[in-house]
């Protein structure tokens, strides 16, 4: 009995290109890139939550420098940090950092096929494992702010004094920079605003207004920040709706 091929070939075609294996230019992840990094760790002994945001620039040569921001136990600590990374043509990504007391963290994750951002976790044993990372310019001004952003903030409180309560922070809303007028940004991308927390399910916020720093990044388009009141580790992502 002949086969027929061309039926064969109609009734099996071939697999899309989305489900082939991704292949990245180790070369396009260079440059400054702003991230942010949430969840809890374990690496002082208790499970806490934490958050942190930064922007590093990797060299093309293995090489990388910047400086990182955590929120942990309520205090935020920034550093400068230097390290070293590798990237591949299978879009895997491990690179480590060192701030200046000498310790060393250690990351993993994922570049984007057109090299602007780059899915991420800690993978030092305890370390927090959701964070996303995205490519920023140069340099930054005012300019590079759009005119609204719509926002989410999320984390919780920590008590700093005897009278204060712990309490979760979710909320999203709406910004408009103009109206605002709080949003400082400086040459190297950092972005100091507040932002004033609508009420949820009836409640409003205590407080209603939080103290924010994050980075911009694509652009503009997107800003990944953390709360800056004594207590707070609380993540905020912006993300622009009107340029």
């Amino acid at each position: 009995m002949q086969m027929n091929w061309m039926l064969l070939l109609v009734s099996f075609p071939v697999l899309p290109a989305a489900l082939a294996a991704e292949v990245c230019n180790p070369a396009n992840l260079v440059g400054p890139y702003a991230f942010q990094l949430t969840g809890s760790t374990d690496i002082s002994g208790t499970p806490k939550p934490t958050v942190s945001i930064g922007r590093i620039t990797f060299d093309g040569e293995g090489g990388l420098s910047g400086t990182a921001s955590a929120a942990f136990s309520g205090l935020l600590l920034g550093n400068p940090v230097t390290g070293s990374y590798e990237a591949k043509a299978d879009c895997s990504v491990t690179w480590k950092l060192q701030d200046d007391s000498g310790a060393f963290q250690n990351f993993s994750g994922t570049l984007s096929t057109d090299g602007t951002r780059v899915q991420f976790k800690q993978t030092d044993p305890g370390g927090a494992q959701s964070g996303i990372m995205k490519k920023t310019p140069d340099t930054c001004s005012a300019g590079d702010l759009r005119k609204k952003y719509a926002f989410t903030v999320s984390g919780s409180t920590e008590a700093m004094q005897p009278a204060d309560v712990p309490h979760p922070v979710s909320a999203k809303g709406t910004v408009d920079t103009v109206d605002n007028g709080s949003f400082e940004v400086e040459s190297d991308c950092p972005v100091r605003f507040t932002l004033t927390i609508p009420a949820q399910d009836g409640r409003i916020a205590e407080p209603p207004v939080i103290n924010m720093r994050g980075f911009l990044a694509d652009g503009g388009n997107e800003i990944l920040a953390v709360e800056t009141d004594p207590g707070a580790v609380v993540a905020g992502r912006l993300i622009a709706t009107e340029k």
